[in-house]
């Protein structure tokens, strides 16, 4: 069967190229340097092909199969297919997609699953050349690709096992478990992730959609004096050119403070490189684009504040006009006498550490969708908190929360980057003023531009001990780099105050914390928040005092280890679930068997906390007597989450887990806040238990059949804890804490070899994704201390390109083996504890530790040369 398709694009220098595309032939008529991603995506629809950096070549998401090679589809241009044998994941046959979607689900090597599909292409041709690979060569043919969220390991398992059904020509049976809590149940639609049918943002049309594109800033700082759209609006296919004159409500936006304008207007100055100054909606991508370059805009050139020491002192100009100070925040907390405290102690470290920007990274980059409704705007949203969005477009577009309907798309990953409004907002306007769906994506040089980034953090510690070993006060100073909008940064720094005495208990405690405006892309949520830069600073002294007092490391960990009773930094007293010492005690016979190693303890924070009330609702709708229906506001990006409202479901109440379908739509009105602090598993499923109280009993006399058409509401609400400042008695920063060793091992020419990680998380909901977010979380934390970087310079990235960010590949990654810990939390759903941020917090530590054992040498700053 022949089929041909036409590009109507530039057709004077069309060209013709026949070939295979998943088995049937095709004819190409169009531009000869069109790329084949664009081709199979926008033209054929196949949606597999993932577009994650085009046209960086940098990720692998895109990767298909030409003749018997793995091929990055972005940069291979329409000519050069003329005769080959194109397939995708869609052409691989039902066999091979049974067995890469068994082999991924069975694994767990899929989270957020964007990036997946280019693995299995990239396997799928490995396995051709060499039925029987090895693990190292399964390392080495995976390279191309990138993955964010697993940390290669279950990746590689999972092609193996692929590999191993593939040559003796068997299937693989879907391992299936009761949902019960502690079971390694499948992730929640992890096969359509896998094989790439999972529509993420970009993945969706709909009918009459119009494409948006966003003209950027050209300097961080200067003042805006004329904005020229007269020759993009002439350009054939533009249907909207918008300014800010055009937003009818308040245009500044912000998740704590409104700092954040949606696009800089005349007379206005810019404060970063990725503020907005217009935006075209055309009939197509490429002429919106084309369109939004057009514009002219004439500025007055500022030096850009790029400096954060510099930008505290009270001659230097203000960031934000309005502002006397480039200040967001201070955060102090202290307790005892530090200064007697220093005199008194038998052995002090002191040293000033510094920690670096770091890029997300993750594999899908920013894109909404929103169209006109009845009530008013309808928005697809791939951000942490539909909840927030629908707040903050509402006011953008001077409308009532009920008029604005966020529904989320899970989304190819965030790690704290998609919490801030990024296109929502311009593509929820479009769509209002042109009354028509409207799309806008970022590509992956302006979305490293745009969304903020991991605070750099300068820090001062001094850390005592006694002549016995034990802690004796901890003075420490933080300054952090929050960029030009304060997004989240005051919270940021806040935690690394509240944790800057670690899993430790100590007596004296003097600490400040000071988040400081820039020019610099703005910082804000990023894994583990915070709390990596201190826990950086504090283990590098920790060891430093052993080395003084010729103290054993880990009983100095050991013996000074938060246990129940113990105090934070903030002086809450832990009621119970401290697991501290038992993480140590997993790791302690290793410890001792190995010569360069490094270790580190870690604490994190369950739950926004200080002060803040949080709590999250559900609904459980008897939809059908096959169809139960979960209703959460909780950001689904990879973690997991909504097979943890699955599994906490079917637990209390026996339902079978096929039946049950898990759904995020504000219209719901299941109100939750951000997805952040490794917070949603305790919300909701201590919301989902509370429903299921009466949903049980109702099961108890009924079946579903009579049920049809209830439905069951559970409420969680945490409003106990108190702001830092409050050194009452009875202060209480964060409902939970979870707990963390991490063991380096280097080799004998100092690299590194293995990453032992005991981990206590209360109680594992289910055993793989537990695993998979400690890997994940390991692979990121060692990028963070020996490789990933993103330099600023004059207010701009040194590089947009991702492979420049020092992302680890497969190759790259040492052996990881992970230990469960379970000291259950007072207020955890069956004693569970936050995950996902802790599983790094101890990382660059340890390597740092693990480093000067090896050649003498203390590394003070992140990223670290080995």
């Amino acid at each position: 069967m022949n089929i041909e398709h036409e590009t109507t694009m530039n057709t004077e220098n069309a060209t013709t190229v026949d070939f295979s595309l998943n088995d049937q032939l095709v004819t190409y008529r169009g531009n000869p340097n069109l790329s084949l991603l664009k081709y199979l995506r926008e033209d054929r629809g196949l949606i597999s092909v993932k577009d994650g950096c085009s046209p960086q070549a940098a990720c692998g998401a895109c990767v298909v199969q030409i003749n018997a090679k793995g091929v990055l589809s972005c940069v291979t241009p329409m000519h050069k297919i003329s005769g080959a044998r194109v397939t995708t994941v869609e052409g691989l046959g039902s066999y091979r997609r049974q067995v890469f979607a068994n082999a991924f689900v069975n694994k767990a090597g899929v989270q957020c699953g964007f990036c997946i599909p280019g693995f299995v292409m990239q396997a799928n041709a490995l396995i051709g050349r060499n039925p029987d690979p090895g693990i190292a060569e399964i390392s080495r043919a995976i390279t191309p690709n990138l993955c964010r969220c697993t940390g290669y390991k279950k990746i590689v398992e999972a092609i193996s096992c692929a590999a191993n059904a593939i040559r003796t020509e068997e299937e693989i049976p879907l391992h299936s478990t009761p949902a019960h809590i502690g079971m390694g149940h499948p992730k929640y639609e992890a096969d359509r992730l896998v094989l790439g049918q999972h529509r993420y943002t970009d993945d969706i049309r709909v009918k009459g959609m119009r494409y948006g594109a966003l003209r950027f800033s050209d300097h961080p700082r200067a003042r805006v004096l004329r904005i020229n759209t007269l020759e993009a609006r002439k350009i054939p296919g533009v249907l909207l050119v918008v300014t800010a004159d055009d937003v009818p409500g308040e245009r500044c936006v912000g998740l704590i403070q409104q700092d954040w304008p949606l696009m800089i207007a005349e007379g206005e100055v810019t404060r970063y490189i990725g503020d907005v100054i217009a935006g075209v909606v055309a009939e197509s991508e490429e002429t919106a684009r084309q369109a939004a370059e057009a514009i002219k805009i004439q500025y007055d050139i500022l030096t850009p504040i790029t400096d954060p020491h510099a930008a505290m002192k009270s001659d230097c100009p203000t960031v934000h006009p309005d502002l006397n100070s480039n200040i967001l925040s201070r955060s102090e907390t202290a307790r005892g006498d530090a200064t007697s405290a220093e005199i008194n102690s038998s052995y002090v470290s002191q040293g000033i550490y510094q920690t670096q920007h770091i890029e997300h990274g993750y594999m899908e980059p920013e894109c909404a969708i929103a169209y006109p409704s009845k009530q008013g705007i309808e928005v697809l949203s791939q951000s942490q908190g539909v909840y927030e969005d629908r707040k903050q477009i509402a006011s953008l577009l001077g409308l009532t929360q009920k008029q604005v309907r966020v529904i989320l798309v899970p989304n190819g990953g965030a790690f704290g980057g998609k919490e801030d409004l990024s296109v929502q907002g311009h593509a929820a306007l479009m769509a209002s003023l042109l009354q028509a769906p409207v799309k806008v994506r970022l590509n992956r040089e302006e979305s490293i531009n745009m969304h903020p980034k991991r605070h750099p953090v300068w820090m001062d510690y001094r850390a005592g001990c006694d002549e016995n070993g034990k802690l004796t006060f901890v003075k420490a100073s933080f300054i952090g780099d929050t960029g030009a909008y304060a997004s989240v940064g005051m919270k940021v720094l806040e935690r690394c105050a509240g944790h800057a005495t670690g899993a430790y208990h100590v007596p004296v405690v003097d600490v400040q914390s000071v988040a400081v405006y820039t020019n610099n892309i703005p910082c804000g949520a990023m894994r583990g928040f915070g709390v990596n830069q201190a826990t950086f600073g504090l283990e590098s002294c920790i060891d430093d005092l052993c080395e003084q007092g010729n103290f054993d490391r880990w009983q100095f960990r050991y013996d000074n280890a938060l246990t129940n009773g113990g105090m934070t930094a903030t002086g809450q007293v832990i009621e119970g679930g401290a697991g501290v010492r038992q993480t140590l005690q997993a790791l302690k016979d290793a410890f001792y068997k190995h010569k360069h190693v490094g270790l580190a303890c870690g604490i994190k924070n369950t739950g926004v906390g200080n002060g803040m009330p949080e709590d999250s609702k559900v609904r459980v709708s008897i939809d059908q007597p096959n169809r139960v229906i979960i209703d959460h506001g909780w950001t689904e990006m990879g973690q997991g989450v909504n097979t943890m409202a699955l599994q906490a479901l079917c637990n209390e109440t026996g339902l079978d887990p096929n039946i049950i379908e898990v759904r995020v739509d504000t219209q719901s009105e299941q109100y939750a806040g951000m997805t952040t602090a490794s917070r949603a598993t305790s919300l909701m499923c201590n919301a989902i238990i509370d429903a299921s109280h009466s949903l049980k009993t109702d099961l108890a006399t009924h079946t579903l059949d009579d049920l049809v058409g209830r439905e069951y509401h559970g409420q969680w609400r945490v409003d106990w804890t108190s702001k830092p400042s409050n050194q009452s008695e009875h202060s209480i920063t964060h409902y939970s804490y979870s707990y963390a060793t991490q063991m380096v091992l280097l080799d004998e020419h100092g690299q590194i070899t293995k990453v032992l990680a005991a981990h206590d998380a209360g109680k594992i909901f289910n055993p793989k994704l537990f695993e998979g977010q400690i890997e994940g979380s390991i692979h990121m934390g060692l990028g963070y201390a020996i490789s990933e970087d993103l330099p600023m310079e004059n207010g701009r990235p040194k590089s947009t390109m991702l492979r420049k960010c020092g992302i680890l590949r497969a190759r790259q990654m040492p052996e990881i083996e992970i230990i469960g810990i379970e000291v259950p939390d007072p207020y955890g759903p069956h004693g569970a504890k936050g995950v996902g941020e802790i599983g790094l917090v101890p990382t660059a530590a340890a390597v740092a530790n693990a480093l000067y054992q090896y050649d003498g040498v203390r590394r003070t700053s992140l990223p670290m040369q080995i």
